[in-house]
């Protein structure tokens, strides 16, 4: 029975070591956290899923809250300039071809963990810190890390070639909340993204809490904006209070859904800031060791996009393909470059997407898009399920020529 270890029980790495227990390898599983102080923690994302990824969790029989799961069955994007308030916000609504849920990763991930366990697999808790992980990889025939924090992620190396960022390009804070009114249409039950201000956007999404169904309110932070004032880390409810202040000013239609919401608990809020980064897939120990770094360790984006757990469950499926094909050979350096590679392949285009929604200034072609999507009702549907895959984005909206190419079949084109 060939041996593997995953280092990070998060997404990417949990989806992963079930999918291999299920398959009759031999997986120890590194974990930092117990199931219950997973539970008991802090939020550490938004976690947001589209059709693609949760398809993959149900493959891999991991959808265990399709019964409580708020939801989200399409999109609507505002955009309004706070200074000019007569123009009012420019609006489009539009449905998801496929659902879209959010579970929070407290109870996503100590119910996976707690599943892992429960099968019998091994899991050692604790911190691997860069100097440890050749003691791990000696006992192994595989070493995956899927840790994005700490000194693990620091072996892989930035890949220049790869990257375009170097400093985050947002700060983020994001709050829990019950409480929150509806407005009594469809848009209560879809993703909803506010702005178009010098402060950054407002995302409101639904989720399944630890606590029970609750709705996100996530602010990406244009820095030195209105929104990038979370330096001192508020506890949950002053943040919470904070940030709907600032919808009053500038999301006036979500202050009227959040006025008199509460935060679902006591680690209800995050905050933080993103360096989008791609790193090299392998990393050299020394004395012909190598471990393959996967998801979060080797490829960040910024949370804009609501890419990250997409992007874990791709990489999970991704690498346990390749894992099962390659069968009793070794999973020698090159194979573990070409298993990143292929994987590349696919998230190249999911960070191209976000590179383009975090410029600035936003790219004209992309301005047109926007625009066009307000008018056309079969724009703003593209786009809005673009998300889902951005590999789709590539023919129409990654390139200035091909936008103007599409823009042009449009009724009423020059």
């Amino acid at each position: 029975m060939r041996r593997i270890a995953i280092i990070g029980a998060g997404q990417a790495g949990l989806h992963l070591a079930l999918g291999l227990q299920a398959e009759d390898y031999d997986v120890t599983l590194c974990s930092e956290r117990t199931a219950r102080e997973i539970h008991d923690g802090r939020v550490t994302s938004t976690q947001l899923m589209f059709g693609p990824a949760l398809a993959l969790e149900r493959a891999a029989g991991l959808n265990l809250w399709d019964e409580r799961a708020p939801v989200m069955g399409g999109l609507e994007m505002s955009q309004w300039d706070p200074a000019v308030p007569a123009q009012g916000p420019a609006r489009f609504t539009t449905s998801y071809d496929a659902e879209a849920r959010s579970v929070d990763q407290r109870l996503k991930l100590s119910a996976w963990l707690e599943l892992f366990e429960s099968r019998g697999g091994r899991v050692e808790y604790g911190s691997v810190e860069a100097d440890g992980a050749p003691a791990v990889v000696a006992r192994h025939d595989l070493t995956v890390v899927a840790a994005g924090r700490g000194s693990l992620s620091s072996l892989f190396g930035r890949d220049a070639a790869r990257s375009v960022h170097d400093r985050p390009q947002r700060t983020l804070a994001a709050f829990y909340a019950n409480d929150v009114t509806g407005r009594g249409d469809e848009t209560d039950g879809y993703l909803r993204v506010s702005g178009g201000s010098a402060a950054g956007d407002a995302i409101v999404l639904q989720a399944l809490s630890v606590h029970g169904p609750c709705d996100i309110l996530f602010l990406e932070a244009k820095p030195g904006g209105p929104y990038d004032c979370w330096a001192d880390r508020p506890a949950p409810s002053e943040g919470l209070s904070r940030a709907v202040e600032l919808l009053r000013e500038y999301a006036p239609w979500e202050y009227e859904r959040f006025a008199r919401a509460e935060p679902t608990d006591g680690g209800a809020a995050l905050y933080g800031a993103v360096t989008p980064v791609v790193r090299h897939g392998v990393a050299a120990l020394g004395d012909g060791q190598y471990v393959l770094g996967m998801a979060d360790a080797v490829a960040v984006n910024d949370p804009l996009t609501g890419q990250g757990a997409n992007n874990a469950a791709r990489a999970a499926a991704a690498y346990l393909d390749a894992i099962l094909k390659r069968g009793e050979r070794p999973f020698d350096e090159q194979w573990m470059r070409g298993t990143f590679d292929d994987y590349w392949e696919q998230a190249r285009h999911v960070h191209a997407f976000t590179d383009l929604m975090l410029r600035q200034p936003p790219a004209d072609h992309l301005g047109r898009i926007l625009r066009a999507a307000y008018e056309h009702p079969e724009v703003a549907h593209r786009f809005a399920n673009g998300y889902a895959d951005p590999l789709s984005y590539r023919d129409w909206l990654m390139d200035p020529d091909r936008t103007d190419a599409y823009l042009a079949t449009l009724p009423g084109s020059r």
